[in-house]
């Protein structure tokens, strides 16, 4: 059973007040919250196994190593690589998507050539492919979308072209909640001989995710998404694509030998591994995985599933909202507007509340001009909200509403 009583006790801040009045923390899109165990498990290894990993012939330095170690082999049953050589710990999905624009684009692709995003990407998905076409001179196509917030897949498999060299798609969008079929656009791709990446940032804290099963080329999250530790990610990568890719960074760790004639790389995934790695948090990272493997994904996305269709029916009774996204497969995420409210008055106002809310353009600003908008509310929900939180977020909307 999913006791959602017994859920929220494992995350303390849960029961704090905000200008004395209980929080209600709708804002896990942007982070989550942590359960005691992430942070006991971070104490712990600070206090009692601290030493630097793969150096140290020392005991704790061993003991360390083998915790890093272990955490990797956890990500790869949580995501079902094939190997611990295709999960390379970065500092989250920006990094990840970073080093995979600078080392494939490096590597295969030249001027002229071509990847493919689409409408409803984050800035760390647009961005840097346009520093790679301001370094190399590629161009970059966009998978246009209908007003319910869902990419016309029609219109995608026409932007393939014999210069196309990469998919970069986002499974599950930060403001319209979308869950894009990226099972079937890697299958489309697959089909041109193109490699695909998922940003997986807001996909793998509500369903599970199987990176065999999807065929993807390479996949990226981040830790504190999903109850773990900020600074922390992950690029998962087909281990036959990553060894044909160069290193992101150069210096310890990622080296097999090192002359000033010449320097030789270590075997994956240390190549891609400069410097010492956040070891304590890469800890703290698989103790998360642990926590929601536990409470089991199809149970954590049952149950935000519910809220959203919850919020979204309660949020319709409000006069003049005007919800922003309603695709037929949605993750657990709500934006909105109300009336001609602008989304700063309203999340200032409910913060007041007590009631955590985002506002603007989430990141997303093409996203925004395709939808004629500066940018929204939104309320994201995570395992331990509740429809009295949802409730809540209603009255507070309504209440706010009246003062305009």
């Amino acid at each position: 059973m999913y006791d959602i009583n017994k859920v929220r006790e494992d995350f303390p801040i849960l029961g704090r007040e905000v200008y004395g009045k209980p929080l209600v923390y709708l804002d896990n899109g942007a982070t989550t919250q942590k359960p005691r165990m992430v942070v006991d498990a971070m104490v712990d290894e600070y206090y009692s196994v601290n030493a630097n990993v793969h150096r140290g012939v020392h005991f704790l330095s061993q003991q360390a190593t083998e915790l890093h170690e272990g955490s990797r082999e956890t990500v790869r049953r949580f995501i079902n690589a094939r190997s611990t050589n295709e999960v390379i710990f970065t500092r989250g999905t920006t990094e990840s998507i970073n080093l995979l624009a600078f080392s494939f684009g490096e590597e295969f692709m030249s001027e002229g050539d071509e990847v493919i995003v689409s409408t409803m990407e984050h800035h760390s998905n647009i961005v840097p492919w346009q520093l790679l076409a301001a370094r190399k001179g590629i161009a970059i196509k966009v998978i246009p979308m209908n007003d319910q917030g869902e990419l016309l897949l029609d219109e995608y498999e026409k932007l393939f072209s014999e210069r196309t060299k990469l998919v970069s798609v986002t499974h599950v969008s930060n403001v319209l909640g979308t869950v894009n079929p990226v099972k079937q656009m890697i299958a489309t791709a697959h089909e041109h001989g193109v490699p695909v990446l998922v940003d997986g940032a807001q996909g793998v804290p509500h369903a599970a995710v199987d990176v065999q099963d999807l065929d993807a080329d390479f996949y990226a999250f981040s830790g504190h998404k999903v109850y773990g530790p900020t600074g922390v990610g992950v690029l998962y990568g087909k281990e036959e694509w990553l060894d044909r890719l160069p290193p992101y960074q150069g210096g310890g760790e990622m080296i097999q030998t090192v002359t000033f004639e010449k320097t030789t790389f270590n075997e994956l995934p240390f190549k891609f591994e400069a410097g010492t790695p956040d070891y304590i948090a890469t800890t703290a990272l698989a103790r998360a995985l642990d926590y929601v493997t536990a409470l089991g994904m199809d149970n954590i996305a049952a149950h935000e599933h519910d809220l959203t269709q919850y919020a979204m029916m309660r949020l319709k009774e409000i006069p003049n909202m005007r919800l922003i996204g309603e695709a037929e497969h949605k993750s657990s995420v709500v934006s909105f507007l109300v009336g001609d409210i602008h989304h700063f008055d309203m999340g200032t106002l409910l913060d007041r509340l007590g009631i955590a809310v985002r506002t603007g353009h989430h990141c997303a600003q093409p996203l925004m001009q395709r939808l004629g908008i500066e940018g929204t509310v939104r309320a994201s929900f995570g395992l331990y909200n509740t429809r009295d939180e949802v409730d809540i977020l209603v009255a507070g909307v309504e209440r706010v509403s009246r003062m305009f």
